[in-house]
């Protein structure tokens, strides 16, 4: 059983390292860097890549530093987007049961990657009235990420992709007419919304020259693409372009979501933060 008192921990699981946050359960304080681990380059053969964050997982938390400081805390893992899948599901035409919806969720899945679902562990916010997303995390990572926490007797609270993570935290915190983003690794994971509710996710590389016009016109594409009215508003959370929330009157209006970290945060690190308070 999780401890009820004291801090908590996040974990930021990426291909390429693996970050411990520790964060004070109440108040504005800043999330404190514990450890971080670098993952061996993947190499071939079963369980590649996840062996290696694995390993990488088990060095991080065994650490002397660490000693005395991670059993009974309550931990959540948050997993880079690009180990997970996320896909829409549009629900059968008079399905009501939630099996049906979840049948749904994993004949779509299958479709969409060409491979049956039994080695992913799907998660779906089922609707048997509108489409709904989806989300698929490797059964291979889940297992060492359980093993690697029961060997230093952490509890286990939840297990998160980031974009998952961070809308889940952000969402009711949305202006009418916005939509949301999260900046991460150069990457731009885009939320379209209409009347409040999620119609599309896109994932979108950040060009170097990705200023406040860029951003726009971007925007402009995605709601003509996605036939819906171009945003009133983006709200970011993550590694969002300075330029952005600087723009003027006759840009997009960009807000953040959370304060930023400054620069001698790691990629792995901020992953950690992600969905967090802090």
């Amino acid at each position: 059983m999780p401890s009820l008192f004291g801090p908590v921990l996040r974990i930021g699981v990426a291909p390429h390292a693996v970050s411990l946050l520790r964060l004070r359960r109440w108040g504005a304080a800043a999330p404190e860097l514990l450890a971080e681990q670098a993952c061996a380059p993947a190499g071939e053969g079963d369980g590649a890549p996840f062996a290696a964050i694995g390993q990488a997982l088990r060095e991080m938390l065994a650490q002397p530093a660490l000693a005395g400081q991670l059993a009974g805390r309550a931990a959540t893992f948050v997993l880079d987007d690009q180990l997970v899948r996320l896909w829409q599901v549009t629900p059968p035409a008079g399905a009501s049961r939630l099996a049906d919806l979840e049948a749904a969720a994993a004949l779509r899945f299958q479709t969409l990657y060409g491979e049956p679902p039994g080695a992913w562990r799907i998660l779906a916010d089922c609707d048997a009235a509108a489409p709904f997303f989806a989300a698929a995390v490797p059964r291979a990572l889940l297992a060492l990420l359980e093993q690697a926490a029961a060997a230093q007797r952490l509890a286990v609270v939840g297990v998160e992709p980031h974009f998952i993570a961070a809308w889940n935290r952000w969402r009711r915190a949305l202006k009418p007419g916005a939509w949301f983003g999260l900046v991460h690794d150069n990457l731009l994971t885009l939320a379209a919304l209409q009347e409040r509710r999620l119609r599309a996710v896109r994932t979108l590389p950040l060009p170097h020259h990705a200023d406040a016009y860029w951003l726009g016109q971007m925007l402009a594409r995605e709601a003509l693409l996605l036939e819906l009215e171009a945003p009133a508003g983006l709200q970011l959370c993550g590694a969002a372009p300075p330029a952005w929330l600087a723009a003027d009157s006759g840009q997009i209006a960009c807000a953040a979501l959370q304060p930023a970290l400054g620069p001698e945060w790691s990629v792995a690190a901020r992953l950690a933060r992600g969905g967090s308070r802090a």
